[in-house]
């Protein structure tokens, strides 16, 4: 019966990267390894499953029917496993995380650590990328999101907190350039802002009617690094649009002064999403309940006056959402 049963995870694995060399990362095995155990599985089997080219490989359609049986049986092997880890009390096994870098390394690796300190048999995996990873493709339990989500059926969210973010600038620049007070005293003042992927991502505050406007001021200083754009701010190289939780320390030690805060400028949602399955893993309740607890406490958000930069209170729910769209717990 066991025999049965080799070569299966790796045949999934390829037929979902479409290459034995990508399929072979994330094994961590060699291609020629991935190429012998499939070579084995088709000589058993009595088929061909792949169409080999020299850059690809795709699934024949015996190869697909095969596929489809495959994941679904892995499924309820999961299922059953899951089913019987929601009975431990205790979490346990390699849990992989994915989360912006900076907002990451302050305001969740921290949390993630005492987890994993406190419970000796949970193994604790970090990624920390500023790009949107994908889960189930890398193989990530968890991944933490800041702004809107992509309506998908193929994931639950849980919202975390709301990020309040302000612009700023150093006093030097403020007293050499002057202060902006509304919307349109933005046009003409330097700023540096944040780009990825060479788009440059606008402002949103609060018009004096009460609207949102978004502000494009065309930066001559583009990064995709916020401890970057802070050391330019305080350096006096314009102005600056930073989270509260970045931001407050140098608001109270004087190098930046708040020229906008959280109440005028729209922040952005932060939550903790994961792949839909039938039953979650005690290990990633475990650090969905540790985020939820500690996150606003980690950004300074759980009362008024704590930082300069207040935070926005959390949108209402809503009472639907459309089909197919993330769901929220």
């Amino acid at each position: 019966m066991a025999d049965r049963f080799d070569g299966i995870e790796v045949f999934v694995q390829a037929a979902q990267a479409g290459s034995f060399v990508v399929a072979a990362e994330r094994l961590k095995l060699s291609r020629s390894a991935v190429g012998k155990v499939i070579a084995r599985l088709e000589q058993r089997l009595g088929v061909r499953l792949f169409q080999r080219t020299t850059r690809r490989q795709s699934l024949t359609e015996d190869g697909q029917a095969f596929y489809e049986r495959c994941v679904r049986a892995l499924g309820e092997l999961e299922a059953a496993e899951a089913a019987l880890d929601g009975g431990r009390s205790e979490p346990r096994g390699r849990l992989r995380v994915s989360m912006p870098v900076l907002f990451g390394r302050y305001c969740v690796a921290p949390l993630l650590r005492e987890l994993a300190e406190a419970h000796p048999q949970l193994q604790v995996d970090l990624s920390f990328s500023d790009r949107l990873v994908d889960m189930i493709d890398e193989g990530f339990d968890l991944a933490i999101r800041l702004g809107p989500l992509d309506d998908s059926a193929s994931f639950v969210a849980r919202p975390l907190s709301r990020q309040g973010v302000g612009i700023c600038a150093s006093p030097a620049y403020l007293a050499a350039h002057g202060t902006p007070r509304a919307a349109e005293d933005y046009l003409g003042h330097a700023a540096i802002t944040y780009a990825r992927n060479g788009q440059e991502l606008p402002w949103t505050v609060a018009a004096e009617d009460g609207s949102l406007r978004e502000l494009r001021l065309g930066g001559r200083l583009r990064m995709d690094d916020l401890q970057a754009i802070a050391d330019a701010a305080r350096a006096g190289a314009g102005l600056a649009l930073l989270p509260c939780w970045l931001m407050a320390p140098y608001i109270r030690s004087g190098e930046l002064a708040l020229v906008m805060d959280s109440r005028q400028v729209q922040g952005a949602d932060i939550h903790a999403v994961w792949p839909r399955s039938r039953h979650l893993p005690s290990k990633t309740r475990a650090a969905i309940d540790a985020l939820v607890a500690g996150v606003p406490r980690a950004m300074g958000a759980e009362g008024t006056g704590v930082m300069p930069c207040l935070p926005r209170a959390p949108a209402a729910p809503r009472a639907s959402r459309a089909p197919g769209a993330v769901a929220t717990v």
